[in-house]
């Protein structure tokens, strides 16, 4: 008997999905206000930075919610492990192709937009008021 338990959730109902559409916004604005202030390379730059910061998390929330139920607990802390490696790995090779593959760039840029989208990461528990219980 297979002990995994396909999570049948659409992806806008998941917990997390509050915290990464929260994140996508704070990138867009944070770019947005770059471009204003200080021109159109910082703008993209921290659109970038941003990106480099949200694709990871939502990579991770793909594979912590794969699975449901008690009988997937096991399969459940073993993705969040391997979600979290692979999200680490995923933020560095991001971070190394913004540097290569862009330029010109505005580094003070990419880390405001990343900063500014792991600091909605690290507000997700004031942004989820309740959790599904599966």
């Amino acid at each position: 008997m297979d002990a995994r338990t396909p999570n049948k959730t659409p992806f806008r109902q998941l917990p997390a999905f509050p915290v990464l559409f929260l994140q996508s916004v704070v990138a867009v604005m944070a770019a947005m206000i770059l471009w204003v202030f200080q021109g159109h390379v910082a703008g993209y730059s921290g659109l970038l930075g941003g990106l480099v910061g949200l694709l990871p998390n939502i990579y991770f929330a793909y594979r912590v919610y794969r699975y449901s139920g008690a009988r997937s607990a096991r399969v459940i802390v073993k993705e969040f492990y391997s979600g979290e490696a692979g999200k680490i790995i995923l933020t560095a090779a991001l971070f190394v192709l913004v540097w290569v593959g862009v330029d010109p760039l505005e580094p003070t840029a990419v880390f405001a937009g990343y900063l500014a989208v792991l600091a909605v990461g690290a507000s997700a528990l004031l942004i989820v008021r309740r959790f599904q219980k599966h």
